[in-house]
């Protein structure tokens, strides 16, 4: 009998259960309890229970722990100064989608090197997670492969289904299950109905194939995901963050019968992909956000200790130390401008 499956399979290589890896890097009653005031805090901004503006900044992908690191320790401090009027949460993404191929993010390439070493990715991730929370800053991911959640949602805050993902039936469901604030993007053509759909979607019940703690391939069967808000991140023909965008897209969400909050991305489609637009794009946006009604609730930056990109795959010994291997950023410096300038104009 000629073989039938697993034809293009080359290896398996069987993952720790979700609870062995908790146990081998736990989570601490205080890290817990840190993660929780700070998912009910940004719930309370995005139902408008909290006055004040929420901030996803940080690098576009974490490579290299010890400059992630040294970033968060910034950012705490900035993050301490700017507490009474804004919410700093740190990007802390482990996994990018690839248009094509490319390096695919922490989890599934830890040294940077085609391994795909994924059981070390996932301990890295957790660990880097943990040192995050102990500095006390609150965490974001995109969260990108279904599995990934049972290793480490239990130390995310806020998180994201992108712009790739989210007009997928799985990440919706994914999202339905998730215990934490969610954005959703708009896809890369601008089109913002089918995230009205997908935040519509994740706030039902589902039922789904999924892994358990323990490992085992489950159905998994959720209650649904009450805290999930749209992302507008522009598109491939231009930005989305005028007023007109964010009043069309007030309306589609209140004809849905949803909360019409609204997170903007300055990056991506808004900035053209010009990481020096991005600060433009902040203070746009914070003008808006002013209005009295404005159902703009928060914003993201896309940060970096050094601005800009470098090209990847290149030696990790070449890297420049605290510059993106993915998206171009903006530096530090012009990060903490941008912030302690704005805040000092909001009431």
């Amino acid at each position: 009998m000629p073989r039938v499956s697993d034809i293009n399979i080359v290896e398996m290589a069987v993952l720790p259960a979700p609870e062995y890896l908790g146990r081998e890097v736990p989570c601490t009653e205080d890290q817990g309890n840190f993660v929780a005031s700070a998912r009910e805090a940004i719930g309370n901004i995005l139902s408008d229970r909290d006055p004040r503006l929420l901030v996803i900044v940080g690098p576009c992908s974490i490579h290299d722990e010890k400059a992630g690191l040294e970033y968060a320790h910034r950012l705490a401090e900035l993050a301490r100064e700017v507490a009474d009027r804004l919410l700093i949460v740190m990007r802390v993404y482990f996994e990018k989608p690839r248009t094509t191929v490319g390096w695919k993010g922490l989890i599934m390439d830890p040294h940077l090197d085609g391994s795909c070493n994924i059981p070390n990715g996932l301990k890295l991730a957790r660990q880097f997670l943990l040192q995050v929370l102990d500095i006390g800053l609150p965490t974001a991911t995109e969260l990108l492969d279904p599995i990934t959640p049972q290793y480490i949602a239990d130390l995310i805050c806020w998180s994201a289904i992108g712009a790739r993902t989210a007009e997928s039936q799985i990440h919706r469901q994914m999202a339905s299950g998730l215990s934490m604030p969610l954005g959703i993007k708009n896809g890369t053509s601008g089109d913002i109905l089918p995230a009205v759909n997908a935040i519509k979607a994740a706030r039902e019940p589902q039922t789904f194939l999924g892994v358990s703690h323990q490992g085992l391939a489950s159905a998994v069967t959720t209650r649904g995901n009450p805290h999930c808000h749209i992302i507008l991140r522009g598109s491939d023909h231009g930005p989305n963050c005028l007023p007109q965008d964010v009043e069309k897209t007030r309306s589609l969400l209140l004809e849905a019968g949803l909360l019409p909050a609204i997170m903007i991305d300055c990056s991506h489609g808004n900035s053209g992909k010009d990481p020096a637009r991005q600060p433009d794009v902040f203070r746009n946006v914070l003008e808006q956000q002013s209005a009295q009604d404005s159902p703009v609730f928060g914003l993201m930056l896309e940060s970096n200790l050094i601005s800009g990109s470098q090209p990847f795959p290149q030696p990790k010994e070449k890297l420049r130390y605290g510059q993106s291997i993915t998206d171009a950023c903006i530096g530090w410096e012009t990060t903490r401008e941008l912030i302690l300038g704005e805040y000092q104009k909001l009431k």
